[in-house]
């Protein structure tokens, strides 16, 4: 839902809250003061948004009922780089800092004023330049990766990944050129209790390397650190 009296260039904020009452709040506040929203009552759907419509910045509710909110964030934060708010009733100092570790630029505990929400939202939207944050495509004219729409294209052809084997590959196209550890593969797509698990990867990007074309010999893609983790190397990948 968007405001008709909003310009075109104003800020687009996606609320993901399954709670009618608070979509209501956040979106007649938010259009009163120029913004355009778009609104999800569900993970998938905030997902789905994101992807198709872009965002300026996500107001992320925790309690969703389709999937908890810290797993949409993690999903999100693959291929976007969109300042996230959450909303959250644990106010504990361990989630606080488990949510910022999880990609969150910032919180707000429910109950919340709608004043101090806007005021979170406007600094980092200044901190963004409020651009617009695109995912990650890379396409060096025989390997295509759009991370956002999920569509990975050798030749011209579409691949079909298993979850894990996109989870991976969207891991490392997000930061190319980067070496990602071991540890840190195994901890964001097995769990915390898979760190010493390192068979999981090599096996996993095996099946990788042959689906996109990538010889394990000559990597054109996919280089591997032995002991210490993978590196995406093509050429033309576009930052994160």
């Amino acid at each position: 839902m968007s405001s008709p009296a909003a310009s075109p260039l104003a800020p687009r904020v996606l609320v993901i809250d399954d709670e009618p009452q608070i979509r209501k709040l956040i979106d007649i506040s938010l259009r009163s003061q120029g913004y355009l929203t778009l609104l999800a009552a569900t993970g998938q759907e905030g997902l789905s948004l994101l992807a198709g419509r872009g965002a300026d910045i996500v107001v992320l509710d925790l309690g969703l009922p389709d999937r908890d909110g810290r797993e949409v964030l993690t999903e999100l934060r693959r291929w976007s780089r969109v300042p996230v708010i959450v909303l959250t009733v644990r106010a504990g100092e361990n989630e606080k800092v488990a949510l910022l570790d999880a990609g969150a630029n910032d919180y707000v505990t429910k109950p919340f004023g709608i004043e101090e929400l806007m005021a979170r939202m406007r600094v980092l939207l200044r901190a963004a330049g409020q651009r617009e944050s695109a995912a990650p495509v890379y396409d060096d004219g025989n390997l295509r990766i759009d991370l956002a729409r999920r569509v990975v294209q050798l030749r011209g052809q579409t691949v079909t990944l298993t979850r894990k084997e996109f989870a991976l590959l969207a891991l490392l196209v997000a930061q190319p050129g980067r070496l990602v550890t071991l540890t840190q593969l195994l901890r964001e797509m097995w769990g915390p209790s898979h760190v010493e698990d390192a068979h999981y990867v090599r096996i996993l990007v095996s099946k990788l390397r042959h689906k996109i074309g990538d010889d394990a010999s000559l990597p054109r893609y996919i280089l591997t650190e032995p002991g210490v983790g993978l590196r995406f190397v093509g050429p033309e990948s576009t930052p994160p």
